[in-house]
């Protein structure tokens, strides 16, 4: 991250000039200015240095262009920016910033704000028109604005259009945040984005509207509270310098073309510019304030006081490194990062010159020169991604310079691994030396040389001279012409010295080379796969360095894939998340579903289980099961069928149902939307009238005071004994002149007050239109009550049917399985007989048949046996059959 290191508070003093009041009464000035210096002298001895002086003259574009143009370039740099003004109450501090509400003010006159303004936007246009000239992607700029009022130490939002004239004496929800890098912010607070300078300016003058200003006697128009006018520039531009640089430095290192040019890199800079109108410090014995007034007199005091510890802990060098009261008042609190923080910051004093305000003058000098000890540290604003980024960058070229050294044999590397610079360097730096101080010596002897020819050429032009004087032929012409001729001579000389000396060396140098062309070429040629003055050692350091570039510019072009992809992507990424939500869902769903089926499986198990010991007991036919069992299956499905018919109608009168509540849920917030615009809108109104009716009673006050102010002063010119009626017509003439102003301005207030009637005058539309929204948002909330309650009953109804269906199926099937747990009991009953009957007969032929053999007892008496035994099992079977039924 760049830094401008500590950069100390610049501290701006501005004389305002005297008003005509204290002409009239006859105030001198008490401060002069030296002249070409920022010094200024109060009284007789009190004398002040500061950065920069303004004495009564300065214009308002002086101001800027000394104070606070650098700062606006700064901030297209990434560094952060502060002005504020402070001074007493009526020195001129909301002039100097701009940030009142005037109607009648000239280009010349505008403050700081609309001048910085200006700058901003014209600014970001030239960055966007070089950028075009260039081929270039143009930067990106994303400007918003934020305008705080801090009246009795509560944060008031002035871009806050649902807020009303009673709301300043409620609690406010702003609250002050600290981020981890020890930035000041805000939340709760309204942020505009602006798009053009005239959108930002109409903020401006919306938000100076709605503070608050009041009349003392000191100020007519006494502003109550403090003002924070903030400007955030994020401005996202593409690294084209150090790119240029990269790709040159890298073009030499290799000697070979670097290929195609790579994408363009961007950093994002973000930056804050804040303009601060600070409240003037007043005492109430001057002011003649009394209740609101005086209370907020108290709290401006106390919030200016607070303002003054900071200054005085971090202006102090004795209390340097101890604690900094910045949480003793909101107004130090949001200053925080102005006053010893990252910030550049102007302090502009606003004095008066007038004697009668010569406390209150000194106090302001004392306050402005222990701000000039502040020292602030100053960082470039940049998102974590760019400072990776020119962190990898710096290291890139920190590699290439020392491959660069490696190439050029200046570093070597040991075979221990250590590092060092060739013996070759050595020497060449040692002669480098030795070359240096041979130029010094051939430098003095060249003087030398130069010093000797010239006393040469004189003592030649001497002794010529008296030779031509004994002659008696000489004079000052022909000595001239001798001397002359005698100084081309002896550069001659000198040159021909030279070129001799030179044509030595040439010589000395051909011979030098024919000596090592007779050297044999193996020892001049290389080694194979080896460039020229490389060794295997600096080859594989070569290789490692040129890895670590590779993966380097691997790791540069990742990051910004990355970046671009996280871009490109975010609307698809949200699209990603809320499918796999919804699928995730589904599968919940189905899980939900598999485990009803598995209950039902494992019922179902449970009744086979239950049946398995008849059927083995029985032994019935597997056919006659099967049969039984596709008959309960096809029982099943005829069920499950009419029960999804029911489900079907009952999910259609659902989803109507549900449309239906939809509709109406929808026309309900279209209404009430509409009733809020409206409630917003006479808001509005109601608080424009009020400030529009403010302004035109100030006006007035001023319009009679100043009539009073004429009235007094042609009174006191009439009993001066040094009148003149030219003096009193010139003055006659000034407050004329002012009187039509203010009457101009008065003129455009009552027309704005007519456009106000006007609005007040379809006030009464809107108001039927709200009634007439309101009773059709009530008859819909009243119809959407009653479709719930049909619902909720139509929901209760089908409950209680399905449980009553549900009731009778589970009935029926109950009954259904204990008639077949019958069926197979009889079954099982009845055959055992038979089988019983089967045996008997069987035993009864084999007793006949045995009797028989054995001569015993005769056939009919064994038949009879048989026929009683047979009677019993009959019987026995109309027993156990009568039974059976009586418990079916």
């Amino acid at each position: 991250m760049a830094s401008l290191g500590d950069c100390s508070v610049k501290v701006a003093l501005r004389i305002r000039p005297q008003m005509a009041k204290e002409k009239i009464e006859g105030c001198h000035v008490c401060t002069m200015v030296t002249p070409g210096e920022p010094q200024v002298l109060l009284g007789k001895d009190k004398a002040f240095t500061y950065d920069f002086v303004f004495d009564i003259d300065s214009e308002q574009h002086q101001i800027y262009q000394d104070c606070v143009h650098r700062l606006i370039e700064g901030c297209f740099e990434g560094y952060n920016a502060t002005v504020f003004a402070y001074g007493q109450t009526g020195s001129g501090k909301t002039y100097t910033m701009g940030t009142g509400f005037d109607v009648n003010l000239g280009p010349e006159d505008k403050g700081i704000i609309s001048r910085a303004v200006h700058q901003l936007f014209e600014g970001i246009q030239n960055r966007r028109l070089r950028s075009q000239e260039a081929g270039t992607q143009p930067p990106e700029f994303k400007v918003s604005a934020q305008f705080l009022e801090l009246y009795n130490e509560e944060i008031l939002d002035l871009f806050d259009a649902t807020r009303d004239a009673e709301s300043r004496n409620r609690k406010s929800n702003i609250k002050i945040h600290e981020d981890s890098s020890g930035s000041i912010y805000t939340t709760g607070v309204t942020s505009r984005l602006v798009h053009s300078e005239e959108e930002l300016l109409q903020c401006l003058k919306l938000g100076a509207l709605s503070r608050t200003t009041a009349s003392t006697q000191m100020n007519a128009t006494s502003s109550r509270s403090h003002a924070i006018f903030t400007i955030h520039l994020c401005q996202i531009r593409v690294c084209k310098e150090l790119q240029m640089n990269g790709e040159a430095e890298n073009g030499e290192v290799n000697g070979v073309d670097s290929g195609p040019i790579a994408q363009p890199e961007f950093e994002t800079l973000m930056a804050k510019f804040h303009f601060v109108d600070l409240a003037g410090s007043e005492r109430l014995k001057r002011t003649g304030a009394t209740g609101e007034r005086a209370r907020e007199g108290i709290s401006i005091n106390c919030g200016l006081l607070a303002l003054g510890n900071v200054i005085s802990a971090l202006g102090d060098q004795t209390k340097k490194g101890g604690h900094v009261p910045y949480r003793d008042s909101k107004l130090s609190r949001l200053l925080q990062d102005s006053l010893g923080g990252n910030s550049r910051t102007v302090m502009i004093a606003c004095v008066s010159p007038s004697d009668r305000d010569f406390m209150e003058t000194l106090n302001t000098l004392k306050y402005a020169n222990r701000a000039r000890n502040i020292k602030n540290k100053v960082v470039v604003n940049q998102d974590k991604t760019s400072q990776q980024i020119n962190a990898l960058r710096a290291e890139i070229a920190r590699l290439q310079l020392e491959l660069m050294e490696y190439k050029a044999g200046k570093r070597v590397a040991c075979e221990e691994g250590s590092e060092g610079f060739s013996d070759l360097y050595q020497e060449n730096a040692m002669l480098q030396r030795e070359n240096d101080t041979l130029r010094l010596r051939v430098k003095a002897m060249q003087e030398t040389i130069d010093h000797l020819n010239t006393r040469v050429t004189h003592l030649l032009t001497n002794e010529v001279s008296a030779m031509l004087n004994k002659s008696g032929d000489g004079n000052e012409e022909i000595g001239a012409l001798i001397q002359k001729y005698i100084r081309e001579v002896e550069e001659l000389r000198t040159k021909l010295l030279e070129s001799e000396a030179m044509n030595e060396s040439l010589r000395r140098q051909a011979t030098r080379l024919s000596s090592r062309s007779t050297f044999p070429a193996s020892s001049l040629s290389p080694a194979p796969g080896h460039p020229p003055g490389s060794s295997p050692a600096s080859m594989s350091m070569e290789a490692e360095l040129s890895d670590v570039l590779r993966r380097a510019k691997v790791d540069i072009e990742r990051l910004k894939k990355k970046e671009r992809r996280q871009r490109r992507t975010s609307p698809e990424l949200e699209k990603g998340l809320k499918k796999r939500v919804k699928l995730h869902a589904h599968e919940n769903g189905e899980n939900g579903l598999n485990g009803q089926n598995g209950e039902i499986d494992s019922d179902d198990n449970y009744i086979e289980d239950i049946m398995s010991p008849l059927q083995e007991e029985s032994g019935c036919d597997e056919d006659e099961g099967e049969e039984e069992e596709e008959g309960r299956e096809e029982e099943d499905e005829f069920d499950s069928d009419e029960s999804l018919v029911d489900s079907d109608s009952d999910s259609e009168e659902k989803a109507n149902f549900q449309a239906d509540l939809a509709d109406l849920t929808c026309e309900i917030e279209i209404k009430q939307k509409l009733i809020d615009e409206l409630e917003n809108s006479q808001r509005r109104l109601l608080m424009l009238k009020l400030q529009y009716e403010e302004k035109l009673i100030l006006l007035q006050n001023k319009i009679r005071d100043t009539q009073l102010e004429r009235d007094r002063v042609l009174q006191n010119l009439m009993s001066m004994e040094n009148y003149t009626e030219e003096k009193a017509s010139r003055i006659k003439q000034e407050y004329e002149k002012r009187l039509k102003e203010m009457n101009r301005d008065l003129m455009k207030l009552q027309v704005a007050q007519k456009e106000h009637a006007r609005l007040v005058k379809n006030q009464g539309r809107y108001e039927r239109e709200l009634k007439k929204l309101q009773v059709e948002v009530n008859d819909m909330k009243k119809a959407k009550v009653t479709l719930m309650k049909q619902m909720k009953e139509e929901q209760q109804r089908r409950r209680m049917m399905e449980a009553k269906r549900n009731r009778e199926i589970a009935q029926l099937k109950k009954e259904q399985r204990r008639q077949e747990g019958c069926g197979a009991q009889c079954r099982c009953v009845i055959r055992r007989p038979s089988r019983a009957c089967a045996w008997f007969g069987r035993l009864v032929a084999r007793g006949a048949a045995d009797s028989q053999r054995a001569g015993g007892t005769p056939v009919p008496q064994a038949r009879g046996l048989w026929l009683s035994h047979f009677g019993l099992i009959s019987t026995f079977s109309r027993l156990v059959c009568s039974s059976v039924v009586s418990l079916a």
